[in-house]
């Protein structure tokens, strides 16, 4: 008895922790949309500088990385050679400040919750970026669920009562730009075996996204800002930002790391549903019946998708564990058969 009820009160504090970890993560991409949002929002802070706001992200979490790892060495750097940061690295590094300076500068045109719709295409993108570099194997049942989801985007799309072309533009060219880097980073890293937790891939990746993201700064933005005499630095508010932009990676990789991405991907669409709600009711931006009846159908697509991935996981450790098992039985066998030739031999001598 004492030893189940132990057992039951290590999963309930698992499951727990885990709920914690989910938590958290919602709750800081939730400040992180919202916060980045009212900055850039010409009607709210009326700073619509998305470059250099990714800009200040990238050197404060750059800084910060380099601290704790040089500093106050709370994880070793990865060992990495400089063929490997530039053939493996840098690319990333660039989709991830184009993905970055996109998905920031729709917050100007488009409304929070008309985004987190369009962000429902990221496991169409991934998936089909995949098979393009062969990262996938086609399904056509897979295929059929991502046409769904395309589909229900379609719908909420044709609904926005606020829609901008420019801004829809943007959007999908970020989620684009961050599939692609997801399924590099599959190619060029994990095949490797390069890890990177939050830390180490913000010491090295932050300060790539800063250089990138200086050339279109210089002409974009730079000029505009040094001509408006009325600009000043606002520590509180940027400093506040980018201190909930880089705890938000740190949330990341704690809930990958003590749960899985797919749980992420699920907490993901409670977020985005949390984030409509919010968008509506707090912001007053205004979602129609066919917004959600569309969401609804790219909702139902993804959780498809997600609820497959899931089986597929099962199905993999399950083979792993019967693999195993025969691999011991295999050695139990020849350890059998060892024994009995070692006895033959002593009875004949």
């Amino acid at each position: 008895m004492g030893k189940g009820r132990a057992l039951s009160d290590g999963v309930i504090k698992k499951i727990i922790l885990s709920y914690t970890y989910v938590a958290i993560w919602i709750f800081l991409s939730f400040t992180v949309i919202v916060y980045n949002k009212y900055i850039l929002d010409k009607k709210l802070y009326n700073w619509p500088y998305p470059i250099t706001l990714t800009m200040i992200h990238m050197a404060f979490c750059s800084s910060l990385a380099i601290i704790l790892i040089k500093v106050f060495k709370i994880v070793e750097p990865v060992s990495m050679s400089r063929e490997t940061y530039l053939r493996s690295v840098v690319p990333i590094g660039a989709l991830y400040s184009l993905s970055l300076w996109l998905s920031n500068s729709a917050y100007i045109y488009l409304s929070v919750s008309f985004i987190q719709m369009l962000k429902a295409l990221m496991p169409v993108a991934v998936y089909s970026i995949g098979v393009l570099l062969k990262k996938e194997t086609f399904k056509s049942q897979t295929m059929t669920n991502m046409l769904s989801i395309s589909f229900g985007v379609a719908i909420a799309a044709y609904g926005e009562a606020k829609f901008d072309v420019w801004g829809v533009v943007l959007q999908l060219g970020a989620v684009a730009f961050e599939a692609t880097r997801l399924v590099l980073i599959q190619i060029l890293l994990t095949s490797k075996g390069i890890n990177l937790n939050p830390i180490t891939s913000l010491y090295y990746v932050a300060p790539c996204c800063f250089v990138f993201l200086s050339v279109p700064w210089i002409f974009v933005e730079f000029p505009i800002l040094r001509d408006t005499s009325s600009f000043h630095f606002d520590f509180l508010i940027f400093g506040t930002n980018s201190v909930c932009a880089f705890a938000l990676n740190l949330a990341v990789f704690l809930l990958v790391g003590k749960t899985s991405a797919l749980t992420m991907n699920v907490a993901g669409v409670v977020k985005d549903w949390l984030l409509i709600a919010f968008s509506w009711s707090v912001i007053k931006d205004t979602v129609t019946p066919l917004n959600l009846f569309g969401y609804g159908l790219a909702f139902l697509g993804v959780g498809y998708y997600n609820h497959c991935k899931l089986q597929a996981m099962k199905a993999k450790d399950a083979q792993k564990k019967v693999q195993e098992s025969d691999e011991e039985a295999g050695k139990l066998l020849e350890e059998r058969e060892s024994e009995v030739a070692g006895k033959r031999n002593e009875t004949q001598d």
